[in-house]
């Protein structure tokens, strides 16, 4: 009735009274504390501690210089200068351990548990553990907090904002509402990263319930067995590991009195209200909104007790329970390889078995000798030093000087007269080869297209190969941010998501080093070595089950031809499609400049 709503406005009135009370006396006026969007944007990449290293570097603090670029480095694994001022610093300093300054409590102390757990230590993965879920409820409560800050309104201009009393609450409740939902995401997103860890604070109950089996508390395991099973009512494994734990407390303690831990209980009951919140208003009162899948299943523990969320390692005189595998997520296609070549003067050296990974294939013969020499007589015609990286000669490593340069240019000065114009043809002619048999041999069932083409080499420079210990292009993977600490690689931007295949065409070997190496997600363990010559070709798919890099080039240069796919024609490469605009005005009948009204002095 008339003034029922004034308790609620009542209490609303006197939060925001004590915030600001509060907020105030202890961090002073909001021009203080309250920071722009790009401020606060660049603390979240942690661009400071960029900063911090080169004044440490200045002050030659080179432990603390270390720590800062590795600090920065975690939120940044893309940026390869500083991935190689790291290199430097375990070098000049033998400082191994890094420390990240702004890691994630939570986060270490539940991967030091699994550490722990991988290694049957399951004390100390315990310990961990719990002090991870401590950490992680106390993170979610500050979470919680952080949102009911300033929002954000999308959908138009605030100043010129005309809603009423109750759609002005509710456009900046959702805000806050999905902030607030989305904690979950947040607190199971490392550092600098997009994605989340899957199925992130259900995992902890899963490894705990089989460590303090392991332990022998079995009250502990039932307890942390039916935390999980809130998360994953349908676990199968974990729902026969509830109830092999239930067998074992008969007789000394009801099993129905052991009850699932209360704040797990508390937060997915609270999520679950939020997730109905968001829903009823966007169904109401049209927002947009989508239910992300927050408890992927497909996030699991992997160890060799069998598989995610079971038993194994019974007492002797126990029952054996059933080991079955939990789905892993399927692949976007289906994987196959050992097609036709096409061609019949390549040859076919390894497969993905004999290079001792997936999807990876050595040819050699794919272009001839002179075919090799041709295309480096053009090379020295039209690379450009810094091509593809912002004009830096040196993107990679110091030590040497990297030149490029992409098949529209070849053309464009073989058209010119820069170069000859059949030379420039050649380049074009030998990287849609490298295509076909790249689409052929990998059995792909859709056309393979490009996506970048870079004719590029690598130089050593003098006087700066002695002692030298860092890579010529360091350890990565083509469509996705390698993360070894983690062990894994995350597809979101900035990496190329997009990229399905790579191929390196090579065209030298005089030259010393510049192996192209395989290497485990942990981009340390070398899985195969290639020394690059005349005519060979290496070709893979591009995403984290192949990351790979160069070795140091100490002496000469090292040319190839670097060709990345895509099987998605939204990403198709812009100057290929140019070039093959190019390539057919030419095709017409060899028509002369005048005759095909084009100006030699124009860009193509």
């Amino acid at each position: 009735g008339p003034g029922g709503d004034l308790p609620f406005l009542g209490s609303v009135l006197r939060r925001a009274e004590c915030v600001r009370r509060c907020e105030e006396p202890r961090l002073g006026a909001v021009s203080r504390h309250r920071a722009a969007e790009e401020v606060r944007a660049d603390f979240q990449r942690r661009v400071p501690y960029s900063y911090l290293q080169r004044a440490y570097i200045q002050l030659n603090k080179l432990e603390e210089a270390a720590n800062a670029a590795h600090t920065f480095f975690m939120a940044n694994p893309e940026h390869m200068e500083i991935q190689q001022d790291l290199e430097n610093y375990k070098t000049t300093s033998g400082k191994v351990s890094l420390i990240d300054r702004e890691a994630r409590q939570h986060m270490e102390d539940y991967s030091a548990g699994v550490r722990h757990y991988d290694k049957e230590e399951y004390e100390l993965a315990i310990e961990f553990l719990e002090h991870a879920l401590k950490g992680y409820y106390s993170e979610d409560e500050d979470c919680q907090i952080m949102c009911e800050g300033p929002q954000r309104f999308e959908e138009h201009e605030y100043l010129d904002y005309k809603a009423g009393l109750y759609e002005a609450i509710a456009d900046h409740y959702m805000q806050v509402l999905a902030c607030k939902h989305d904690c979950v995401r947040e607190l199971a997103t490392r550092s600098g990263r997009i994605s989340p860890i899957e199925n992130f604070l259900p995992l902890h109950y899963d490894y705990l319930q089989f460590a303090y089996y392991r332990v022998g508390d079995y009250v502990k395991a039932l307890e942390c067995a039916k935390s999980y099973l809130l998360f994953h009512p349908d676990d199968e494994d974990v729902l026969e590991n509830a109830g092999y734990y239930k067998g074992l407390l008969e007789g000394t303690v009801d099993p129905a009195t052991i009850k699932p831990r209360k704040e797990a209980k508390t937060l997915l009951r609270r999520h679950k209200l939020e997730s109905r919140l968001l829903q009823a208003a966007a169904a109401g009162l049209g927002y947009a909104y989508t239910e992300p899948n927050y408890w992927n299943r497909y996030g699991a523990r992997q160890d060799e007790h069998s598989v995610p969320s079971s038993i194994s390692s019974e007492p002797e005189d126990g029952p054996r329970l059933s080991l079955t595998k939990k789905p892993t997520s399927k692949p976007d296609r289906e994987l196959k390889e050992g097609g036709p070549l096409l061609y019949s003067d390549v040859k076919f050296v390894y497969n993905s078995q004999q290079l001792n990974g997936t999807q990876r294939v050595l040819l050699d013969n794919v272009i001839s000798e002179e075919q090799c020499r041709e295309l480096h007589r053009v090379a020295s015609g039209i690379m450009l030093a810094g091509d593809g990286y912002r004009g830096k000669t040196s993107p990679h490593t110091p030590n040497e000087r990297f030149e490029g340069a992409t098949v529209l240019k070849a053309l464009k000065y073989g058209y010119e007269g820069r170069v000859p114009l059949k030379s420039a043809r050649l380049f074009y002619d030998i990287s849609e080869k490298a295509r076909r048999i790249v689409e052929s041999y990998f059995l792909l069932n859709s056309t393979l297209y490009f996506s970048y083409t870079h004719l590029v080499c690598r130089t050593a420079l003098s006087g700066q190969q002695e002692r030298r210990n860092d890579l010529s292009h360091p350890i990565h993977a083509d469509n996705c941010l390698l993360d070894p600490e983690a062990n894994e690689c995350w597809k979101e931007p900035p990496a190329y998501t997009f990229r399905d295949y790579s191929a390196l065409l090579y065209m030298n070997a005089d030259f010393e080093g510049g192996e192209f190496i395989f290497t485990e997600m942990d981009a340390k363990t070398v899985t195969a070595s290639i020394k690059p010559k005349c005519g060979r070709m290496i070709s893979f798919s591009s995403g984290g089950e192949n990351p790979h890099g160069v070795k140091a080039v100490t002496k000469g240069q090292r040319c190839a031809v670097a060709l990345w796919f895509t099987l998605d024609p939204l990403y198709r490469e812009l100057e290929r499609i140019q070039a093959d605009e190019v390539i057919a005005m030419l095709d017409q009948e060899h028509l002369g400049p005048s005759e095909m009204n084009i100006n030699p002095k124009d860009e193509l």
